[in-house]
């Protein structure tokens, strides 16, 4: 490679880039990169994303194009896409700092009940974004705020905090008419608000489909590490499962524990999206099961190829080897260091299953435009 093509992403202090060549990845040869290929054409984020990723190199939305007129010139070979991906971008081997691999987890789209009105059934509401919230944005200066909040309340004296989730379940946005549906208990919203996304089945059976449409700013608590502290359980015994069958025993104990996370999210309804697509991530495209993945969007931009191998479960007692190509389309408030990865399952409980057992580590290498 030449010094340009040689140029390897920026990394926070400490984390290392190393370059590495396609051919030394195991399975290389052996995944069809014209999935991956085809959403990499559909385009690297909407105008504008769902939520702000950092930068993107220019070079990266030139090979989106690129992408796009290829696969309008008829179906590419399995081999032609391997050598799109070869030809275009430098292959970086990402070491986070103190260590050799990246972590990953998984997520999924929850499917469930809930009701456009309040009853004795549905008495917990989802709300829609605040006219009043203010999503900070790389480059602002918000100065007496707490430099950790991402997200404000735009006030006729200036920005101020938004309220934390316990002022909201109390009734902070009461009579703004914020509410969009309403859920079974506080446990549904609160697995809903840490996926990002969700399907709501009405009681006249249709399907509702809801889409991020942003948080107040407040940080995000780990209540799965919480009660692993609390109840003494080893860190890698702590499933999601486990945590939902907790919570879901004891309202008053996931009353107090779900406040401890002070962030909250609001969603918007988009009963557009076909049945059959996966829901809406932070590019503002469609997710697809294992080729999608959530980055430190901070770090990263949305559209950038990866190349991930490990072994994850297969959420039926076994596991399986996961190589293949996947394309960074969300983020996550959790996401956070340049070898951090959500991988995406799918919607349903069984791929919420899957997705709550996977807490593994992997090898991380970027696909950086040359």
């Amino acid at each position: 490679m030449t010094g340009a093509e040689a140029s390897s992403p920026p990394l926070p202090q400490g984390a290392r880039a190393e370059p590495v060549a396609p051919a030394m990845l195991s399975g290389w040869g052996v995944d069809d990169q014209r999935v991956t290929l085809g959403l990499f054409a559909q385009g690297c984020e909407t105008d504008p994303p769902l939520r702000q990723g950092a930068t993107s190199p220019p070079a990266l939305a030139v090979l989106c194009t690129k992408a796009a007129a290829l696969l309008a010139a008829g179906e590419p070979s399995r081999e032609t896409a391997r050598r799109f991906f070869e030809d275009n971008f430098a292959f970086w081997r990402i070491r986070p700092t103190g260590a050799e691999r990246g972590f990953m987890t998984g997520y999924f789209e929850p499917e469930f009940e809930g009701s456009l009105t309040r009853s004795d059934a549905f008495p917990t509401p989802l709300y829609g974004r605040p006219a009043d919230l203010v999503t900070k944005m790389p480059g602002d200066d918000w100065p007496g705020l707490d430099p950790t909040l991402t997200s404000a309340r735009r006030m006729a004296k200036g920005l101020e905090a938004f309220p934390d989730r316990t002022a909201i379940e109390e009734g902070a946005l009461a009579g703004q008419g914020l509410e969009i549906l309403w859920m079974r208990d506080p446990v549904d919203r609160f697995v809903l608000q840490v996926q990002g996304s969700g399907r709501i089945r009405l009681p006249d059976g249709k399907v509702t489909r809801l889409v991020y449409a942003g948080r107040n700013g407040h940080p995000y608590t780990s209540l799965g590490r919480e009660l692993s502290r609390r109840e003494n359980i080893p860190p890698e015994q702590m499933t999601m499962d486990k945590l939902i069958a907790r919570l879901k025993a004891d309202a008053g104990f996931a009353r107090e524990l779900i406040r401890l996370n002070r962030s909250f999210v609001f969603f918007a309804r988009n009963d557009d999206l076909p049945a059959d697509s996966g829901p809406i991530g932070g590019a503002g495209l469609p997710l697809t099961p294992l080729r999608s993945v959530a980055v430190d969007r901070s770090l990263w931009p949305y559209g950038m190829p990866a190349w991930i191998e490990t072994e994850i479960p297969d959420g039926k007692g076994g596991s399986e080897r996961l190589a293949r190509l996947v394309l960074a389309q969300d983020t996550g408030t959790a996401i956070v260091g340049p070898a951090r990865l959500d991988l995406f399952i799918g919607s349903g409980a069984e791929a919420g299953h899957r997705a709550g057992l996977i807490r593994h580590p992997f090898d991380f290498v970027v696909l950086w435009p040359r």
